[in-house]
């Protein structure tokens, strides 16, 4: 049975799930975008962060993004981090009544310190191992490992940027090996629920172009162009996805 002082959190935390179209008035600054982890609880956004579903699809020896539906423009909504929300993908109340243990756990070194390399004669690579198992890394000539080492051909260099370029957890990122120029797509700043058919599973929050993280002791993750949220509930990396939503066959409930 719930104590009073969960009850009373759930219906806290159920308001602050709502989606919100904050009034504002003609002069002032729209509110910027950021994401704020809460204390075993969800994800809440704010700034109006566009929201959309997108599937995994094989294309030949590649991946693509589908978006499969975007949702309606709101200024603040939280979105289920425990994985068992009954409304997803915005939070429920359900991680209190499960317990959820949101405690986060991931390194608060930055990407370069984090990261192997990977030399390459026309591009090196940076890979910090923070794998979602959305496979983008591997395209028709190979994987972005061999594709590195073969950089010295135009052609394949591409399809090596190409390949690290589109994960969604940020962990490949290509530099060039003459100028150490890093090869990082341009993105507009948005939240991508991934859903992977060709595993069976809900994938994790893609987040792109910049969009700040606030964990839930108050202090700001390094900003990324792109990482991966888990929303499973079972990354044992939180709040970053570790690719445990296929070990578990997690899905979102989303029809």
């Amino acid at each position: 049975m719930a104590t009073m002082t969960q009850e009373r959190t759930e219906r806290e935390t159920s308001r602050q799930a709502q989606p919100e179209d904050a009034p504002q008035t003609q002069g002032d600054a729209p509110t910027p975008m950021s994401i704020t982890i809460v204390e075993n609880g969800p994800y809440v956004v704010n700034g109006s962060a566009p929201l959309l579903e997108e599937a995994i699809t094989p294309v030949g020896g590649h991946r693509e993004y589908r978006v499969r539906r975007t949702f309606p423009a709101t200024q603040t909504y939280a979105l289920c981090r425990c994985g068992r929300t009954k409304t997803p993908p915005f939070c429920d109340g359900s991680h209190v009544t499960a317990g959820f243990d949101g405690t986060e756990t991931a390194s608060r070194e930055s990407f370069e310190e984090r990261a192997d390399v990977y030399p390459g004669p026309g591009a090196y690579l940076l890979d910090d191992n923070r794998c979602a198992f959305a496979r983008f890394c591997h395209r028709e000539d190979g994987d972005v490992w061999t594709l590195t080492e073969l950089s010295g051909d135009e052609r394949l260099k591409e399809e090596a940027i190409k390949a690290s370029s589109d994960c969604p957890a940020g962990r490949l990122v290509h530099y060039d090996t003459a100028d150490g120029t890093p090869y990082e797509p341009v993105l507009d700043p948005a939240i991508s629920l991934l859903e992977d058919p060709e595993e069976g599973v809900s994938g994790p929050l893609y987040v792109r172009g910049g969009i700040p993280l606030i964990s839930a002791d108050g202090s700001t993750y390094e900003l990324r162009n792109r990482y991966a949220l888990c929303r499973c509930g079972a990354s044992r990396n939180k709040p970053f996805c570790d690719a445990m939503h296929v070990s578990i066959g997690f899905s979102d409930g989303l029809d």
